[in-house]
């Protein structure tokens, strides 16, 4: 072997030596990079708090919760920071933001090489090639696939926040109707023991031989019905609480002491009218459909520059067993005769029309709702204003009936009769304002009176 030879494969051995360090190194970094795993067990037992007191967000004074009754805001506030499902959504944020960071890496090169032992034949050193190449249609679609991620990122947080808007008025909607539910079941337990007192004086005059058992019939009747109506009461009354204690993350059986009164405040129409144009901006669900719009959009418009060749550019070199050596580029690109990415780009457009349709649609909804439940309010103050005008024509028949009957100069049938009357025309007027404090309460759900603010950037193009 001449001395040329010699050096030209001590050259080469340099080469192969070099080419393995080098991806050793890279392989190490790689391997120093990567995540290790860590075990994550699941919970055997339920996290459901036993009392109020254990609640994120009650204050230390409070701890004594049966001497603080919870007004209906305090429940709300209470759901944001309690409620389960609240805290299994909100980890949706890592998940989009993790998914925004895979989207903006730009892709890796490909490094590819052999190595080819001499086995036979006139040659005299082994034969090797190296080369690195990179995907140039990735890149040029890079910038679109961002700001695509970004904008679907930020609707995942719009979504949050409107599920936590629903789950504030949920929990706000269901304070209401336990306050006024207390309410229904005092008057509902006057009227039956009104009508139990009346049922056993007329059983007492049957047995007496002073009454015929057509008297004490309808007795019994109006008693009964008294009893089931508070039975079914008394049980829509079990589940609302057990509705609001799962919403704060309390066993069902925990007591959740709440104000006499529903502190909502009223309806102004005015304003509300006037904040309807800006719902687009305020509402949650509205703004994530405008991003998910954006991110659509950015599809689009990667799908539009995929439509140029798939182009990959690199470069490759070696030496053959004769140890001649050559580098050089190396471009590939595919030849768009058949597949120029049209079907992409008209599944992305057509995804784009549907999202746009979307928007449109929920804009309406939203804004038909709150003018519709506007009207609703109309309507039940109006009765609401018939009835408790009537209310004090029945409450002073009440009183001139008590006076009468205790005087003797009424029976006790018709006596009944009056104050049941009464107590009617009170169970009426309070089911219309909890009717009207429900609707007051879904109006401020969806303008977001009382509610997270929204703190949400779209993103730009």
């Amino acid at each position: 072997m001449t001395g040329l030879q010699q050096k030209a494969l001590t050259v080469s051995r340099r080469w192969r030596l070099a080419t393995v360090l080098m991806a050793s190194t890279v392989l190490v970094s790689d391997l120093a990079a990567c995540t290790s795993y860590k075990p994550l067990p699941l919970s055997e037992t339920a996290q459901l708090a036993p009392d109020v007191s254990q609640l994120r967000g009650v204050s230390p004074l409070q701890g004594g919760a049966a001497q603080q009754p919870l007004s209906v805001a305090a429940v709300g506030l209470l759901a944001l920071q309690n409620n389960p499902d609240l805290k299994a959504v909100r980890l949706q944020h890592g998940l989009a933001q993790a998914q925004l960071l895979q989207a903006g890496l730009p892709p890796n090169p490909v490094v590819t090489g052999a190595i080819l032992p001499l086995l036979a034949g006139p040659a005299y050193t082994w034969a090797w090639n190296a080369g690195i190449s990179m995907d140039i249609t990735s890149l040029i679609t890079l910038s679109a696939r961002r700001r695509g991620a970004a904008a679907a990122a930020r609707q995942v947080d719009a979504q949050i926040l409107w599920q936590e808007w629903q789950t504030v008025g949920q929990a706000r909607l269901l304070a209401v109707d336990v306050m006024e539910g207390e309410r229904t079941l005092v008057l509902l337990r006057r009227q039956r023991d009104l009508l139990a007192h009346r049922a056993e004086q007329s059983r007492r005059a049957v047995e007496s031989g002073n009454a015929t058992i057509t008297v004490l019939a309808p007795d019994v009747a109006a008693l009964q019905s008294a009893r089931v109506q508070l039975d079914d009461a008394e049980q829509q009354q079990f589940a609302r609480r057990h509705k609001l204690n799962a919403l704060l993350g309390l066993r069902p059986e925990a007591p959740l002491p709440l104000m006499q009164q529903p502190d909502v405040p009223t309806i102004d129409r005015a304003a509300v009218l006037k904040a309807l144009p800006a719902l687009p901006e305020r509402r949650p669900d509205l703004i994530a459909l405008r991003l998910g719009y954006q991110a659509q959009d950015a599809k689009v418009r990667a799908a539009i520059l995929a439509q140029f060749p798939p182009l990959t550019f690199g470069v490759i070199g070696g030496s053959d067993n004769t140890n001649i050596r050559n580098i050089g580029p190396q471009p590939t690109v595919e030849l768009p005769i058949f597949n120029r990415n049209q079907g992409n780009v008209a599944i992305e457009q057509a995804t784009r029309q549907q999202l746009h349709a979307e928007y449109a649609a929920r804009l309406d909804q939203a804004d038909g709702e709150v003018r519709a439940m506007l009207v609703e309010i109309a309507q039940i103050r109006r009765q609401l204003a018939a009835a408790q005008a009537e209310r004090a024509a029945t409450a002073q028949i009440a009183r001139q009936a008590s006076a009468a009957f205790a005087a003797g100069n009424l029976d006790e049938r018709g006596y009944v009769d009056l104050i049941n009357t009464h107590l009617g025309k009170e169970q009426q007027i309070v089911a219309l304002e909890q009717a009207m404090l429900d609707k007051q309460v879904a109006i401020d759900t969806l303008t977001g009176a009382g509610m997270p603010l929204v703190a949400l950037q779209e993103a730009r193009s």
